[in-house]
């Protein structure tokens, strides 16, 4: 069996796999995002089946793991191939991997598992192979980094679908970053945000006592303001500084024409009885609803479709 090298460091989280670069391009910015550690020679310490990872290289890969050397080998910063893998978006690597006993739920000295990594490049295909192969979509530790949270930051709206239908928790917290809905908008993604409130995330939370409503309303979204009003949005709650929404909006921009609209016209009698419904049956049966014998027209409605 061939001298298999030990890790090198890794910074998984903030490397974003981009279509079509040349292998010189891709070293090239890999050295870039790690700074010093370059100069300490941690490239080197990488393994080539980390590197067929990386590069999608199927055939090197198996013919790596034929060799001898281990599905789970890891660099310094518990980098696993899979890792590289995930974070490129080669499906096929990801499988083959998997198949020859690779830990998807390894994760690195920050606390980045292979899943984090695919909602990072926004692969939903090696999102679903790994959730269908036992991957968890939240860690046990609530200030490591959640794979909804990054698929929420980075607009993947399929990741975030994929992470939903497995069970993942759309009120799920972390500690620095508050919920996926607020991180959604807080990125203005509202795409995202009708997935997770569709779903029954909490419109209202946020991140301490800042709400999904006060970070739309900073990035002037008025779509997005309008969609969390449909939801049932508190136009009245106020942020640690003791500021409503309206109060943080542009002057003379949408958003603040928007609220101040709201404020004049409050939610219809057919806005407040489907909140209210919905808030009966609870987010962890809204999925059933489909499954009522209902008229279309009214599972549509409790749907919010």
């Amino acid at each position: 069996m061939p001298e298999v090298p030990t890790g090198a460091p890794e910074m998984s989280r903030k490397r974003i796999a981009e279509p079509g670069p040349l292998p010189q391009q891709v070293h090239e910015r890999k050295k870039a995002c790690w700074g010093i550690l370059t100069s300490q020679g941690s490239w080197a310490d990488r393994s080539p089946l980390h590197e067929a990872a990386s590069q999608g290289r199927l055939l090197g890969l198996r013919t790596l793991l034929a060799q001898g050397y281990h599905t789970n080998i890891v660099t310094i910063d518990h980098v696993t191939p899979l890792h590289e893998a995930c974070l490129s978006g080669h499906v096929a690597c990801v499988r083959a991997l998997i198949n020859a006993g690779a830990n998807v739920n390894a994760a690195t000295i920050d606390g980045v598992t292979p899943l984090y990594n695919c909602c990072a490049s926004g692969s939903v295909g090696c999102v679903e192979l790994l959730l269908q192969n036992g991957a968890h979509t939240h860690t046990p530790h609530t200030h490591f980094p959640s794979a909804l949270h990054e698929a929420c930051k980075r607009g993947n709206s399929q990741c975030v679908e994929s992470l939903l239908s497995h069970g993942a928790d759309p009120d799920y917290e972390v500690s620095h970053l508050g919920t996926p809905l607020y991180m959604s908008c807080l990125h203005r993604h509202t795409a995202c945000s009708k997935i997770l409130l569709h779903s029954g995330a909490n419109v209202n939370v946020g991140r301490g006592g800042d709400s999904p409503l006060h970070a739309t309303v900073r990035q002037d979204s008025a779509d997005q303001v309008s969609v969390l009003l449909d939801y049932g949005a508190n136009v009245n709650i106020r942020d640690s500084n003791d500021q409503r929404p309206v109060e943080l909006a542009p002057a003379g921009g949408k958003t603040q024409q928007l609220l101040l609209t709201f404020e004049g016209c409050p939610r219809s009698l057919y806005q407040l009885c489907r909140l209210q419904i919905r808030n009966l049956i609870g987010r962890s049966r809204l999925k059933l609803l489909p499954l009522l014998p209902l008229p279309t027209l009214l599972t549509d409605y409790l749907e919010h479709i």
